[in-house]
C-alpha cells in the first residue's frame, strides 16, 4: 500500500443518536488532515451541547426502560460477539481510516483493529462471570445477598492516539456489564469510532445503548461531565484532563474512570541481555511515535553498562524507519499535528540548552508535509529539567544512571505518575523484588507494552482511577448491593 490511496476527498461521518444517524442540531463541521500528508481525510459534525444532551437523554431512556439492563448475560454476549465479527470483517477499512487519522503505520493501525477484536470477544465472553455473593454465615436467621448491578449511564471521552482500541478496552464491558453509553470520540480522530456506530446499528444492538457525538471536548465533553443524567465517566487523556474532570464531577459526586499520564521508566540492570533490552527500549519509546500514555520516556540503565547500552540502543533508533505511515514497511509514523511536533521539539531544545547531550536524533525528518520527529536519545540531563518530569508524549528518551537496586527504584518512582514500567535483568529475585516496588498500574519484566484482554489495566498516584479490561473490567461499571433476607417469623420491637 502507499501514499496513492490517499483519498481524492475527505470521507464523510455522521454521529449516532437514539438509534438514527445525524448531522447535529447545527451545521459545523469538523475536517481532519491527515499528518503523515497534509491532506484533508476526513469529516465529521462538529456536535453542541443539544446534541450531547439529546443522546444522554437516549442512554437514559434505553437504560431505565429499555431491554438491554434487563437482558440475561447471555443475549448480550450474543450481539457482542456479533459486533467483533464485524470488526473483524471490516478491520482493512478500519485500519486505514485509523491510519490517515492519526498517522500511525497502515500496519500497526489494522493490528490495533485486530486487537480489538480479541477484546470485544474477550468481553463477551466475560459478560457470563459478572456474578455476586451469599453470605450464609450470618445465623439461622438472616441470609444476605450481594448482587451486582450495572450502574447506568456511562459517559466515555477517548483520546486522539489510540481511539479504536482504547475505546475497546472500554465499552465492550460497559455494554457486558449491561450499562448504557454516551461516547465523546477525539475531536481530532472520530471516523473509526462513527464507523463503529454503524456496525453497532448493524449488530442490533437496541436503540439508544450506545450513543456517539462528535465534537469539542469543552462542548460535548463537558456535558457528559456536569449532567446529573450521567452515572459515571470514563476519560482517557492527560493528567490535567483528569483534574478537570475531577472538578466538574464534584457537582453531583459522579463516578469517575481515569487513565491518564505516565513518565514510565525502564530499569535495565547490568545482568540483562543487553541486546533484547535495546530492542525492547527502542520499541517501548517510539511505538505509535512515543504517543503512547504506557510507553517508556525515562531510561534508568545501571552506570557499568551505561555507555555500552546507549552505544547499541543509538544504533537501533537510528535503523528505524520513520516515514509515510502508508507504507507498509514504515514503523514509526507522525505526529499528531504541527503544534504537537512543536512541542516535542521544544522539550529536546530545551533539554540540550540545559546540559543534555544529544545522542542520536533531535529534529524534524520524513516528508515536509508531514509532521515526523526522529527517535531522539538524551544523556547528561540535568535533575530539574522537564525531560525527566513531564509527559513529552514524542519518541524521546532520558537517560539516567544508578548504581545500587534501591537506587534504581528510587529514580523510576521520583515522578507524580505511576503508569507503566518496564524491568529488564536476567536475575529472577531482582525482577521479582523491583516489581513489587515500582510504583506503577502495569509492570512488565523482559518485555514492554504485551497486553491481553484478561488482564486489568489502570494507573498509580496521578497517572488514574479505576481499572478496565480483565473481569475487572466489568465490575468498574456496576453497582454492588446488599440485601437481608429475614427467614424466622419477627421478634417485635413495639409489644
Amino acid at each position: 500500500m502507499t501514499a496513492a490511496t490517499l483519498p481524492r476527498e475527505p470521507r464523510r461521518f455522521r454521529m449516532y443518536i437514539d438509534g438514527r444517524f445525524t448531522d447535529g442540531s447545527g451545521t459545523a463541521v469538523m475536517t481532519r488532515s491527515s499528518p503523515g500528508h497534509g491532506v484533508p481525510v476526513a469529516q465529521w459534525p462538529s456536535g453542541s451541547a443539544e446534541d450531547a444532551q439529546a443522546a444522554i437523554g437516549a442512554a437514559r431512556t434505553a437504560f431505565d426502560r429499555g431491554p438491554w439492563p434487563r437482558l440475561s448475560a447471555g443475549e448480550r454476549a450474543k450481539v457482542l460477539f456479533k459486533v467483533a465479527d464485524l470488526i473483524e470483517r471490516h478491520a482493512d477499512e478500519l485500519g486505514l481510516i485509523e491510519c490517515l487519522e492519526t498517522g500511525k503505520p497502515i500496519t500497526q493501525a489494522r493490528g490495533e483493529i485486530r486487537g480489538a477484536v480479541d477484546v470485544w470477544r474477550f468481553a463477551a465472553g466475560a459478560a457470563r462471570s459478572m456474578a455476586g455473593e451469599t453470605l450464609n454465615n450470618l445465623g439461622e436467621r438472616v441470609l444476605a445477598l450481594v448482587l451486582r448491578e450495572p450502574i447506568g449511564v456511562i459517559g466515555v471521552i477517548t483520546p486522539w492516539n489510540f481511539p479504536f482500541f482504547i475505546l475497546a478496552e472500554r465499552l465492550p464491558f460497559i455494554l457486558a456489564a449491561g450499562c448504557t453509553a454516551v461516547v465523546k470520540p477525539a475531536e481530532a480522530t472520530s471516523g473509526t469510532t462513527l464507523r463503529l456506530a454503524e456496525l453497532l446499528h448493524e449488530a442490533g444492538l437496541p436503540q439508544g445503548v450506545v450513543n456517539v457525538v462528535s465534537g469539542r471536548g469543552s462542548v460535548v465533553g463537558q456535558v457528559l461531565l456536569d449532567s446529573d443524567r450521567v452515572d459515571m465517566v470514563s476519560v482517557t487523556g492527560s493528567t490535567a484532563t483528569g483534574r478537570k474532570a475531577i472538578a466538574a464531577s464534584a457537582g453531583n459526586i459522579k463516578k469517575l474512570g481515569l487513565e491518564l499520564g505516565g513518565k514510565n521508566p525502564h530499569l535495565v540492570f547490568a545482568d540483562a541481555n543487553l541486546d533484547d533490552a535495546a530492542d525492547g527500549v527502542a520499541f517501548g519509546m517510539a511505538f505509535n511515535a512515543g504517543q503512547c500514555c504506557v510507553g517508556g520516556s525515562r531510561l534508568v540503565v545501571q552506570r557499568s553498562v551505561m555507555d555500552a547500552f546507549v552505544a547499541r540502543l543509538a544504533e537501533k533508533l537510528q535503523r528505524v524507519r520513520v516515514g509515510d505511515p502508508l507504507d507498509e514497511r514504515t514503523q514509526v509514523g507522525a505526529l499528531f499535528d504541527g503544534a504537537h511536533m512543536d512541542k516535542v521539539l521544544s522539550y529536546i531544545d530545551g533539554g540540550v540548552k540545559a546540559g543534555a547531550r544529544l545522542v542520536c536524533g533531535g529534529g524534524r525528518t520524513g516528508s515536509r508535509e508531514g509532521f515526523f520527529v526522529a527517535p531522539t536519545l538524551l544523556t547528561d540531563v540535568p535533575a530539574g529539567t522537564p525531560l525527566l518530569h513531564e509527559e513529552i508524549f514524542g519518541p524521546v528518551l532520558a537517560v539516567l544512571p544508578f548504581d545500587s537496586d534501591e537506587e534504581a527504584v528510587a529514580i523510576a518512582n521520583d515522578t507524580e505518575f505511576g503508569l507503566s514500567a518496564s524491568i529488564w535483568t536476567s536475575d529472577l529475585t531482582r525482577a521479582l523484588r523491583a516489581m513489587r516496588e515500582v510504583q506503577a498500574g502495569r509492570v512488565w519484566v523482559n518485555t514492554t507494552l504485551d497486553n491481553g484482554p484478561e488482564t486489568p489495566l489502570g494507573g498509580m498516584k496521578q497517572s488514574g482511577l479505576g481499572r478496565d479490561a480483565g473481569l475487572a473490567g466489568i465490575e468498574e461499571y456496576t453497582e454492588v448491593k446488599t440485601a437481608h433476607i429475614n427467614l424466622q417469623p419477627r421478634t417485635h420491637w413495639v409489644s
